[in-house]
């Protein structure tokens, strides 16, 4: 793990994350991996919950090219972006060649987990989707939702529980209810339903592979996405220049 900005963020490659991940599957505990971007990471600023999720993550992934580069000014070993899609469609195919993991799905609509099932029949025939859930549409669900839930997901005993309930909802609601939840492994990934579902289009591996993977998206919906570019990313800047001006003007004591 690498601090950065108050956070403990994984330097592991998307390969290396599989290998730590798959050593879950076989605990007794919930052990749970959330992704980190700048504008999550602003966000979580103001939302001390959001923040708390966050930070008790086993595994918190660099899913934004703005980690990594502020990594490279702060002089961190996060070489390499992880993102959430990236790491569901890959893990994806790891479980399969396992040949007996069991997935839950917990999130999106019902249309959306409709064809993620239907494309996991056909690309990883050996994973079992034991159980899939699209709840009510609300920004915080009751205790009796909870309960449903948490009974619903359990009795089915998945290895992996798959929730894109989207972030911050998806971070705080795994927090609230994973101590309850007897499942080895949760992982948030929020758009990675979408992505994987074909209902909404990433963008190509070359806006990618230059570390702006986002621009297509806002032009897409710059509405939506105006406050994650226009606000978040500014603030996030500011906060790592300011940082690299901390380590310049601070004296390295010799050990």
């Amino acid at each position: 793990m690498v601090r950065l900005l108050d956070f403990s963020i994984s330097s592991l490659t998307l390969d290396q994350t599989i290998d730590a991940v798959s050593s879950f599957l076989s605990g007794t505990r919930a052990r749970y991996l959330a992704c980190i971007n700048p504008h999550s990471m602003v966000v979580s600023n103001d939302d001390v919950e959001f923040k708390e999720a966050l930070k008790t993550a086993d595994i918190l992934i660099p899913d934004g090219f703005g980690i990594v580069l502020a990594s490279k000014i702060l002089g961190l070993p996060i070489r390499r972006r992880v993102s959430g899609p990236d790491f569901f469609v890959d893990f994806t195919k790891h479980a399969n060649s396992l040949g007996s993991v069991k997935y839950f799905l917990l999130g999106s609509t019902e249309g959306v987990i409709e064809k993620m099932v239907k494309r996991l029949k056909q690309e990883a025939p050996n994973i079992d989707v034991c159980g899939v859930l699209s709840p009510p549409y609300k920004e915080h669900f009751s205790d009796s939702e909870n309960e449903q839930m948490l009974k619903l997901i359990n009795d089915c005993r998945p290895d992996v529980l798959w929730v894109g309930l989207s972030a911050p909802k998806q971070e705080k609601w795994i927090f609230q209810i994973r101590e309850r939840l007897d499942v080895p492994f949760v992982a948030a990934v929020g758009a990675a339903f979408d992505f994987y579902a074909g209902t909404k289009k990433r963008s190509s591996l070359f806006w990618q592979r230059a570390g702006l993977e986002w621009l297509p998206r806002f032009l897409r919906e710059p509405i939506r996405l105006s406050g994650r570019n226009l606000k978040s990313t500014p603030i996030f800047l500011s906060w790592v220049l300011r940082e690299r001006v901390r380590q310049i003007f601070t004296p390295h004591t010799p050990a």
